[in-house]
Formats: C-alpha cells, structure tokens, sequence
C-alpha cells in the first residue's frame, strides 16, 4: 500500500470518527502534518454518487447521506405528550365549549388555570388564539386546531363523545361519585340564598 493510500484511508477514519466537520488544516494537524488536499480530493470522487458522500461546506469537510437516499433514514418518532390534569381539565372545556375565555375556562373548572397551562396546548400545536370575546376587557378566546383533530383521530368537533359515550367508559364515574358524595354532606338548603345572612 502506498503512502498515499495510507493517507487517504486515516483521514476517511478521522472524518468516519469525527463529531463534526473537520477543515484540511484540522485533519493535517490530526494526522502529524500531513498533506491531506490530495486525499480529501481522492475519497471526494471516490463517494460521489453512493449512498454516504463526502462533501465540503465552506472549509470543512464531512460525511453525509446522499440527498435523495435521506428520506430512507428518517425515523417516525412518536411524541408521548403527558398533559397535566389542569391541562386535560382546559383541553377538554376548549374542545367542547369553543370559543371559550380563560375566565370561562376557570369558573367551569372552578380553580384558577395558570397561563402556562395554556401555553403547553398551545406548544402542542392542539389549541390556538382565536380572536377576542366583545365585552368588558375583550379577552383572548380559544379554539382547538387541526392537529388537535389529527391526534385524536377526529374529523371534526361533532366527532367528540356525548355524555352517554363518556359515562359508558366510565369516565364520568369518578366526578358523579364526588357530586354524589357532597349531595349527602350537605344539609337540605345549605345553598339556599334565602338561609344565607
């Protein structure tokens, strides 16, 4: 083997290995002084047109997918998106009740939302600002999006589940049991405004 062929097979190793484009100099330098033009310029020819090339940008140098191979190497990563129970509670009121404030959101909750509750929705791309409520202050008002249909397989809002689907699932079972439970707590016109002083 050639000194030549040596050269060109360490800086293919120092480029295979390197975590980021290297100049000429930088691989000179690497490989004790080193003249590397000719050996860059060699394995250039010899990866152009396969599936992995070597490319200069600027004054470096590095490997890379050829361009019309990359959409083999891309990867559909699934992104789990934990939403906090106040964030599910919000969700869930925007979807249903649309344009919806966040006052009107807070008094069917019946706790204050955190702004960046809103905020987590809105970075999931599952709600967006649809304009202001005509009123005192014209507050901001909300709306669920497309990607907010597309993730949860919907065609449109009407696709939701009604409160029959919702208490078949059993969903509803936990918020009808605490209701259940503070009806027997109280005291017949514990409530009443007339008792009230």
């Amino acid at each position: 083997m050639s000194p030549q062929d040596e050269i060109e097979r360490a800086v293919e190793a120092a480029l295979f290995a390197a975590e980021a484009p290297m100049s000429a100099e930088d691989l000179s330098r690497h490989l004790g002084g080193a003249d590397v033009g000719p050996a860059l310029e060699a394995l250039a020819a010899h990866y152009a047109g396969r599936g992995v090339e070597l490319v200069r940008r600027g004054d470096r140098w590095h490997f890379q997918t050829a361009p019309d191979l990359a959409h083999l190497l891309r990867r559909e990563r699934e992104d789990v998106r934990r939403l906090s129970r106040a964030a599910t509670e919000a969700l869930a009121i925007i979807a249903y009740h649309e344009p919806v404030s966040r006052a009107e959101i807070e008094a069917i909750r019946g706790v204050q939302t955190a702004k960046g509750t809103l905020d987590v929705l809105m970075e999931a791309g599952w709600i967006r600002i649809a304009g202001r409520r005509e009123g005192p202050g014209r507050p901001t008002i909300y709306a669920t999006t497309p990607e907010f249909l597309a993730h949860f397989g919907l065609e449109s809002r009407r696709d939701l589940p009604g409160i029959e689907e919702l208490r078949a699932a059993g969903l509803l079972d936990p918020v009808e049991a605490v209701f259940a439970g503070e009806a027997d707590e109280e005291p017949d016109g514990a409530h009443d405004e007339t008792n009230e002083a």
